[in-house]
């Protein structure tokens, strides 16, 4: 388990202080903040609240600084994703359907995609739940850091499920599907269950090849919209 997905597990009480030190600043520019202050805002004691911000600390959602009254309370990047994963659940009740944006470069694929995208096992469900063939190989972005953050929100999404499936030599995994638009050309992110790309790596399937349909190349810089159900 990842300290990220360690973090996204923490203890109501721990979030609800993630929560308050945002709100005083901590995501944008930091903030100061006492043990008092907080244990106010929490209604509890303020051996509480150290005790809450120390286990903030030890999962790596803030950095802090102790001051001479008071300490000075950064969210970390692994922070805000957790915060922003709370605010997308909010979303979802409260509006539905949300759509995400990611910006990335496009880069080189490491040559797998043509092949596991033409596997029968995955073309049938594609046509199936998709409702059509993709071109045989993926699009590949890497995403800028504010993307990389905004992309947890599809980890909390259901998705379009493509399962699991076998054949007489190996078993290959499941992977889950997102609507998205690329430059206003429909297609679909998939995130592979099992994956040896890098966390800032989408990849994109569509039923045209998306580089000649939308005449970039690779290191242009490309926007997709994903909608989440």
């Amino acid at each position: 388990m990842t300290e990220l997905e360690s973090a996204a597990r923490a203890e109501p009480d721990e979030l609800t202080a993630l929560k308050i030190l945002g709100l005083e600043g901590g995501v944008e520019a930091g903030a100061k903040v006492s043990c008092s202050a907080l244990a106010e805002r929490m209604d509890t004691s303020d051996q509480t609240a150290s005790r809450r911000l120390q286990a903030l600390e030890e999962d790596g959602l803030i950095e802090r600084e102790m001051l001479s009254d008071g300490q000075w309370i950064e969210v970390t990047g692994d922070g805000e994703t957790v915060l922003r994963r709370e605010y997308d659940d909010y979303r979802r009740i409260f509006e539905g359907t949300e759509t995400v944006e990611l910006v990335g470069e496009v880069v080189s694929g490491m040559g797998e995609g043509k092949y596991y995208i033409s596997l029968d096992g995955y073309v049938e469900q594609f046509v199936d739940r998709l409702g059509y063939e993709p071109f045989a190989g993926t699009l590949n972005l890497s995403l800028d850091d504010e993307s990389i953050r905004r992309r947890s929100a599809l980890e909390n999404a259901d998705g379009i499920p493509i399962d699991e499936w076998e054949n007489e030599d190996r078993t290959f995994g499941a992977v889950t599907c997102y609507e998205a638009s690329v430059e206003g050309v429909d297609g679909h992110v998939i995130r592979p269950h099992r994956s040896h790309y890098p966390d800032d790596t989408l990849e994109l399937i569509a039923p045209v090849k998306l580089r000649d349909e939308l005449g970039i190349d690779y290191g242009d810089e490309v926007s997709v919209e994903v909608t989440l159900e």
